[in-house]
């Protein structure tokens, strides 16, 4: 009969073996893998997460108790749901490409500094207001980390900057630009008119129009902030991660808009250059 080592001995044997690099290779694994979760926490996708996860564990269950015929199935059907999952998670595949493109997956990039986004704040929330009183319908896109080029280029660009009597101008009702979304970049407005995708969400309330569903669409798609005033009914709405939250008033929006102008924490990129300054 072999000799064996006892438990803790054992665990501190594999301890002794682990080494820096191998602790560098757990951290960035582990970066990685929070970053999925924030991209698919709060959407439709954590949903498909779960139960991917249910079906593995049942599966391993099977395995254990040797229930060949269900463990059969259930390997097949693990099989093919890893093929149809480039298909189920488009959408959030494309966010973390788009990401990668864009050097910000391992952290935000700060757009503005407080000053002028507590500018612009105040002039989107002063024109959105005017406009909710007078029940002017108006469907303006808040372009975050996640570039909008593709969306932009569907309207007529602009590039001006952002006030309250400008953003009051673009959605003069009858006019061209009155029914597309108009896209902020920072402290300018790069674009007007432009469409958005609608939502496939069947469960919302059929008191949502158009431009809600449209709102709701572009966010679960990308990581952008929608704010929506309702023609109907002056209602003013915003739409994240898929998610809309309505009724607000002037300062819920402004607490709402202030962290897509401003990041609240540090990115990656942010900590190195500060680290290399105090050197």
């Amino acid at each position: 009969m072999p000799f064996e080592l006892p438990y803790p001995l054992q665990f501190h044997g594999i301890i002794s073996t682990i080494g820096p690099m191998d602790i560098l290779d757990i951290l960035i694994v582990a970066v990685i893998l929070y970053k999925v979760y924030v991209m698919l926490q709060d959407t439709r996708a954590i949903t498909l997460v779960k139960g991917i996860l249910v079906l593995l564990g049942v599966t391993m269950v099977c395995s254990w108790l040797e229930l060949h015929v269900i463990s059969w199935l259930l390997q097949k059907a693990v099989t093919l749901l890893f093929v149809a999952l480039p298909i189920v998670f488009q959408p959030e595949l494309r966010r973390a490409l788009e990401h990668l493109g864009q050097g910000k997956f391992l952290g935000p990039s700060v757009l503005l500094d407080d000053e002028e986004a507590q500018s612009v704040v105040r002039e989107l929330a002063k024109a959105v207001k005017v406009m909710s009183a007078n029940k002017t319908g108006a469907l303006i896109v808040i372009e975050r980390n996640m570039g909008l080029n593709d969306i932009s280029a569907t309207g007529i660009q602009i590039d001006g900057l952002i006030t309250a009597d400008f953003l009051l101008n673009v959605f003069i009702p009858n006019t061209p630009l009155h029914d597309g979304a108009a896209i902020v970049r920072g402290k300018r407005l790069i674009a007007a008119g432009c469409l958005l995708p609608l939502t496939e969400n069947r469960s919302l309330s059929t008191e949502l129009g158009t431009r809600h569903r449209a709102a709701i669409g572009l966010s679960e798609q990308c990581d952008a902030l929608v704010v929506v005033v309702s023609e109907e009914t002056g209602t003013i709405s915003v739409a994240e991660n898929g998610r809309m939250v309505r009724h607000l008033d002037t300062e819920k929006l402004k607490n709402i808009l202030r962290p897509a102008f401003t990041s609240p924490q540090k990115g990656l990129k942010d900590l190195i250059r500060n680290w290399r300054k105090r050197k």
